[in-house]
């Protein structure tokens, strides 16, 4: 007899969280292993939103820690930040821990069967399978859930989505070079601590040669300076009345469905870590 194990990744966001509410919901026979991979620079809002995602699951959800740190491995790239273009952070603190944990088990001939939060509203691949014994499932897409869909769950659930969406767009990690420039000013004023230390290790960065800062263009020195701030708040908040208008709006009524994505015109699912995002 073929042995097999079910896994959901949950990212801190609200479509995996919402997937693993519809799974409860919809298919108890199914034993669940609910894992999160933590880089160790989450918001605080997603590790708070886990927990209360965990008293609703009623089984626990593993950290898989990386066995070597965001430092350790800025230190191995020769203090080069990750971007775009460079993702060594997904790869090395959210890919590795998640296929260290799983390679014995398909190695072994372990049916891996994996569950993936991608929404019926989305066109993308997703987490693709790497081993011929993992099976990956889309139960979302399957059963027509869209992003509307996702929030009625959280919200019928008792869950509710994660606090860090009143003012950020995705989950990961506190300076994931996928903000947009809003994000970082409110990043600033919601946890400057977390701001600073992004400050102090692209200023590390760029003293060893590094070519990238975490915001396109600009360091975050010059990011947060008042007057940048106010221009980059204007520019946002024009954005906002635009799109409210196009879209015909009310503020009082839909101003939370509005994303800064949306703002933006960014493909959410692209900005973020192929297994952390949302």
């Amino acid at each position: 007899m073929t042995i097999e194990r079910h896994i959901l990744g949950l990212s801190g966001g609200r479509d995996s969280a919402s997937l693993a509410i519809w799974m409860r919901e919809n298919r108890p026979e199914v034993e669940l292993e609910y894992f999160f991979t933590d880089t160790g620079k989450e918001l605080p809002e997603v590790h708070e939103f886990l927990d209360r995602l965990e008293g609703y699951l009623g089984r626990p959800i593993l950290r898989l820690n990386p066995d070597r740190d965001f430092d350790f491995w800025l230190r191995e790239y020769k203090s080069f930040l990750p971007s775009p273009r460079t993702r060594w952070c997904t790869r090395q603190l959210k890919l590795r821990p998640l296929e260290q944990w799983l390679r014995p088990s398909l190695d072994a001939g372990v049916k891996v069967h994996s569950y993936v939060a991608i929404r019926a509203d989305e066109d993308r691949a997703g987490y693709q399978a790497t081993h011929a014994n993992m099976v990956v499932h889309f139960p979302l897409r399957e059963a027509g859930i869209d992003k509307t869909g996702v929030i009625e769950l959280l919200d019928s659930s008792g869950v509710g989505e994660p606090a860090y969406y009143s003012w950020r767009s995705r989950s990961g990690c506190t300076f994931c070079f996928f903000q947009q420039k809003i994000e970082w000013v409110r990043l600033m004023r919601e946890h400057p601590d977390s701001f600073a230390e992004a400050k102090a290790y692209e200023k590390n960065a760029v003293e060893h040669g590094s070519p990238f800062t975490w915001s396109d263009a600009e360091s975050l020195e010059e990011l947060s300076q008042p007057e940048r701030v106010a221009q980059i708040e204007s520019d946002y908040d024009k954005r906002l009345e635009r799109l409210r208008r196009k879209r015909r709006l009310n503020p009082l009524r839909d101003g939370l469905e509005v994303s800064i994505d949306d703002i933006y015109g960014v493909d959410e699912v692209s900005g973020g870590c192929v297994i952390c995002h949302k």
